[in-house]
């Protein structure tokens, strides 16, 4: 490791997976160092003893001093310290990420011997043990430690789903919206069920900011200009009762709708809708006989239903009734089916605006369309892989079911995440409350890009989903910063801490500029204050002229 800064010696006890070092540098938790080590390799069937750089990362820091000790009186210590006699010990502990060989983190089998010297890890070690061949890697920052070194994730870690968690304000729909730019230029297709509003602006382009503009951490990524791709395959669907949030202006482009026929429903559709269970059977059968004295080939409506069952005026029409009626507050039927094949195609997002309606019609809308892209590839009638950004997951996925007028989406989104993978079918649940959220689905979710998080329910319910999230990552969460993220699974070799790049897209649903609003307001009234006592002292002026 010649030319690389020794910063310390290994000392104590050291196991495989942490040591301690001594040091007399000044080191910073969450640093990356390397240490040279020797492992038995496999190459070419043959097991060789083989040269390694063992990466591993600072996750405690210490100090102490042998004279100044803890019960010490502050006149002792006073004393100690005038005779120049006070001591001071520096040493950390690191945990062992692995090391890189081939193309793949392996863990080292031998124990690191002490007396072994300890270096800063050198920026192009960490590059490429965080980096992944191009068509694969997606670019999402740099190391929280590191500005230039980049981290690149794998899209291959899609194939078993991930999870974004942060508590709310933490940048998980930011980050959100980095990752939907990089599958973008891999050409994905990419639906995003958004029940705020978050992502109906990414199809236009972030304005240049200054350097003196951005805060503590960020970069404008000079040099990555070449690798800038607007988002310009895109629709925004909005139900016909959607209230919105943003115009066709802010959006940049026609927000199309989202509707369904009533007539393309089948009887059990409006079963699965109405919530009847399938003991009801006179129910059911009296549904089933009204649909069928009705021409689906000319088209029928919701009213048309009911009036039919209300004409036969039987005791199971009436029963029906009462379920049929509450169809009426989804509020989604109209004359046309919005076709799949217009929310997934080739190298496109669409983004579903469920801002401004009940939750229980988003769920109902989000489980529709959910159950469609799934039956186009299962069928294969859809060729290419869809990636789903499911946001405010525990709205879809809640932990405790039995949820009135809802629970439409929870069986299809626990269907592709179990076997979603094999008909290429992906899934990003998004939630700033993973406690509430069905455990088995985020579970499955074998990636998790956690930033900041401090509720312990919510902690508690990550660690029971993530398996590769140890007790020390788990304890840095709440001492993130904002757009600061724990990545841990198949989506990157080895768990890394990442400061998320800047977007190259706007984001929707940001925070009100809550002080510019009121300044605007107090500067409103100042000047209309002012223009009444211009007024007053027009009138004043007028009133004089007159007289004289």
């Amino acid at each position: 490791m010649s030319g690389i800064p020794k910063i310390g010696i290994i000392v104590g006890e050291v196991n495989t997976s942490e040591f301690y070092f001594s040091t007399n540098k000044d080191i910073n938790r969450l640093e990356y160092v390397a240490i040279h080590s020797k492992e038995l390799i496999n190459i070419a069937g043959i097991m060789r003893e083989t040269d390694v750089s063992i990466i591993a990362q600072i996750f405690e820091v210490f100090a102490d001093s042998r004279a100044l000790v803890a019960d010490l009186k502050m006149e002792d210590a006073e004393k100690i310290i005038s005779a120049g006699l006070a001591d001071a010990r520096c040493f950390a502990k690191a945990r062992v990420l692995g090391y890189l060989h081939n193309g793949n983190i392996f863990q080292p089998r031998r124990a690191i011997k002490p007396g072994n010297p300890v270096y800063l890890a050198s920026n192009d070690l960490l590059a490429e043990f965080y980096s992944y061949p191009e068509e694969e890697g997606l670019y999402i920052g740099h190391l929280i430690t590191r500005s230039d070194v980049p981290v690149y994730i794998s899209i291959k870690g899609f194939q078993r789903h991930i999870s974004i968690l942060a508590q709310t304000g933490g940048g998980k729909s930011y980050l959100g919206g980095v990752l939907v730019e990089e599958l973008y230029k891999k050409g994905a297709t990419i639906v995003i069920i958004d029940p705020h509003a978050d992502y109906v602006l990414l199809g236009n382009q972030l304005e240049e900011e200054s350097e003196e503009n951005l805060e503590e951490g960020e970069q404008n990524d000079e040099g990555r200009q070449d690798e800038i791709e607007t988002i310009n395959r895109m629709g925004v669907f909005q139900t016909p009762n959607s209230t919105g949030i943003y115009t066709d202006a802010d959006v940049g482009r026609e927000i199309e709708q989202y509707s369904i026929r009533f007539a393309d429903l089948d009887a059990f559709e409006i079963f699965n809708i109405c919530g009847i269970p399938e003991r009801f059977t006179r129910i059911r059968t009296a549904i089933e006989s009204a649909l069928a004295n009705l021409d689906s080939a000319t088209g029928y409506n919701l009213d048309d239903l009911i009036n039919e069952l209300t004409n036969a005026d039987t005791n199971d029409s009436r029963n029906a009734l009462r379920y049929v009626r509450r169809m009426h507050r989804l509020q989604i039927f109209a004359d046309t089916t919005t076709p799949v094949c217009d929310i997934i195609r080739p190298k496109h997002v669409s983004v579903i605006d469920l801002s401004g309606i009940p939750d229980y019609v988003a769920d109902y809308i989000a489980s529709r369309i959910l159950n469609e892209i799934y039956d186009q590839r299962r069928s294969d009638e859809y060729h290419f892989p869809v990636f789903v950004f499911i946001e405010e997951a525990h709205r879809f996925l809640p932990n405790k079911p039995g949820r009135r007028g809802g629970g439409y989406s929870i069986d299809i989104v626990k269907e592709i995440a179990a076997e979603g993978r094999k008909f290429g079918v992906f899934q990003a649940l998004i939630t700033q409350r993973p406690y509430k959220v069905d455990q088995d689905a985020l579970s499955q979710c074998n990636s998790q890009m956690i930033l900041k998080i401090t509720n312990a329910e919510d902690q508690t319910a990550i660690k029971r989903s993530s398996e590769k999230l140890s007790e020390d990552l788990l304890s840095d969460l709440p001492g993130l910063n904002i757009g600061e993220a724990v990545v841990v699974g198949n989506l990157t070799r080895a768990p890394v801490m990442v400061k998320v790049r800047r977007r190259n897209t706007q984001e929707g649903g940001a925070d009100l500029d809550l002080l510019g609003m009121l300044n605007e307001a107090r500067e409103y009234v100042d000047n209309e204050e002012q223009r009444r006592e211009e007024d007053l002292r027009q009138d004043l002026e007028d009133t004089r002229g007159m007289l004289e």
